[in-house]
């Protein structure tokens, strides 16, 4: 018995997981899905800030680490970028705070809205938008988590400027809806590892799959 229990557990494999804590839940279940529920297969995630997740990486405590920036390479920390996935971004809320009638300019200068944070990737898009269409926001929250932001739009806060991919559930069911994308404005995500001479076999399997 001690004898098959210890193959069964050799043929297990084994990909160690950092997510930038800032990150769509969503999303990361998303690219993980094609080894999810997998026997041979156990997923370890661990979520933080991207540089401690960088020093794991580079530490080879970590496979591989997924967020929305790419971090800057040069010769002591060579970090290879894998764009993954890239999504839109949408104005997003609830039935009561979209309305009827209003358009998507209006519900902008309108409405209180929920942002990312400054140092987001899409930010600075969002704020140069605000500029050329001469709109003074009225900013409910600044956010640098998805999960909250999620929960903010839920609550109808305000209007969420998010990718739909955060609220996929919300806008399945209705308690969310999409007023319309921004006009070329996305968010990248990344899938970042270091040039090593055995990588994962199992991260071949996820980049085959997103690709």
């Amino acid at each position: 018995m001690n004898t098959l229990r210890e193959r069964t557990s050799a043929q297990r494999r084994v990909l160690r997981v950092g997510s930038q804590a800032t990150l769509s839940r969503n999303f990361q279940i998303g690219y993980l899905q094609p080894l999810l529920g997998r026997d041979d297969v156990e997923i370890v995630i661990r979520s933080g800030a991207l540089g401690d997740l960088l020093q794991s990486l580079e530490a080879h405590r970590l496979d591989v680490v997924l967020a929305n920036i790419s971090p800057p390479r040069d010769a002591a920390t060579p970090w290879v970028s894998h764009t993954i996935a890239e999504q839109p971004v949408s104005l997003i809320g609830t039935p009561e705070r979209v309305g009827s009638g209003s358009t998507f300019e209006e519900l902008l200068s309108r409405q209180p809205l929920v942002l990312p944070t400054i140092d987001s990737s899409i930010r600075f898009g969002i704020d140069a938008l605000f500029d050329r269409l001469h709109i003074r926001p009225r900013i409910a929250a600044e956010v640098d988590d998805m999960a909250m932001i999620r929960l903010l739009a839920r609550e109808g806060t305000g209007l969420a400027i998010v990718p739909p991919i955060v609220v996929k559930d919300e806008l399945e069911s209705g308690k969310l809806l999409e007023v319309d994308q921004f006009p070329q404005m996305s968010e990248t995500f990344y899938a970042v590892t270091l040039r090593r001479r055995f990588p994962n076999p199992l991260l071949r399997e996820l980049t085959r799959d997103s690709s």
